[in-house]
């Protein structure tokens, strides 16, 4: 019974976990420190200015920019979910993260990653029907359609991850507890559990496969329409609107699933951290920052927004 005791005691004693962030010289800490948190900052200011001049212009209350409102709202909450933590590590404070917090950081973090998949291809689609279908599109495309579009893609990425992060809470830890990463991470997870991984890690690639090739197979058929449907247009001048309309979000498209199936649609999890470390600065940090400055620099729509904004203010 002692020993047995002692085995179960052993599996069950990791209490907190201890992230590792990026290793090296105080120089190097400091340098990405100030790199993240002047990202983090202009993320949060960028998306922020997108939510309000929308809110304030009537012209652009219409679905796209709905959707966009959305994608916004999302970034500034995917990258707080995981960037203040990230600086505190970075000061060289509060390394440690409870077996709770680690969980609940995990959970919001694939949460909202989920949930931005789901919203690129929806506004793919919409992109889709307002090019391909242009007479019909203010029909089809109204505020009830767009609203549960909206929040299924919020309400799919929230109870798809409930899977991962119940199984991992099923899982033991017998030590180490070093995540060598800025935040708790899946693939964290798994290397350091003592017990059976094959159901996290299979949940996981079923997840990837379903979540990320599904919603990119979406993304990609609404984008060959929608390219077949320009190059149809005999003006030059009509191809060039048309396309301008939809580059900006292929932009983020490519950047977003190029990095992310490279992190997750894989069957083992037990890869280089390293590796995806630096990978993952691009969907945490890069991506959510230049969300606001892709959709806009080409939109004229915004832009004229905005100067009413400021002759206004």
């Amino acid at each position: 019974m002692g020993v047995e005791n002692e085995e179960r005691y052993n599996e069950t004693r990791v209490m907190e976990f201890i992230l590792l962030g990026f290793p090296g010289s105080w120089y190097l800490q400091m340098f990405v420190f100030m790199f993240f948190l002047l990202m983090y900052i202009l993320t949060l200011l960028g998306n922020l200015s997108i939510i309000v001049l929308v809110i304030a212009n009537r012209r652009l209350h219409t679905p796209m920019y709905f959707f966009l409102c959305n994608l916004s709202f999302l970034e500034i909450w995917y990258t707080t979910a995981s960037i203040p933590k990230t600086l505190a590590i970075f000061l060289g404070k509060s390394r440690s993260i409870s077996f709770t917090g680690c969980i609940l950081q995990m959970y919001f973090v694939f949460a909202f990653g989920c949930t931005e998949y789901f919203l690129l291809s929806v506004m793919a689609y919409d992109r889709y029907l307002a090019i391909c279908y242009p007479l019909h599109y203010s029909t089809i495309m109204d505020i009830h359609l767009s609203s549960k579009l909206a929040g299924s893609s919020w309400l799919s990425g929230f109870l798809i991850i409930f899977i991962p992060a119940f199984l991992i809470m099923r899982l033991t830890f017998c030590g180490p507890n070093v995540i060598n990463h800025f935040y708790c991470n899946i693939d964290s997870w798994i290397v350091l559990s003592c017990s059976d991984t094959h159901d996290i890690e299979m949940a996981a690639f079923v997840i990837s496969v379903i979540v990320i090739l599904g919603s990119c197979v979406i993304t990609l058929l609404s984008y060959m329409y929608i390219i077949s449907t320009i190059l149809r247009i005999p003006s030059a001048k009509g191809q060039q609107k048309a396309f301008s309309t939809c580059s900006s979000h292929l932009a983020v498209v490519i950047i977003w699933y190029g990095s992310t199936i490279f992190l997750f649609v894989k069957p083992s999890k037990r890869t280089s951290l390293e590796m995806t470390k630096i990978v993952n600065i691009l969907n945490t940090i890069v991506t959510p920052l230049l969300n606001p400055f892709i959709y806009t620099l080409r939109n004229k729509e915004v832009k004229e927004a905005l100067r009413n904004s400021l002759h206004l203010g």
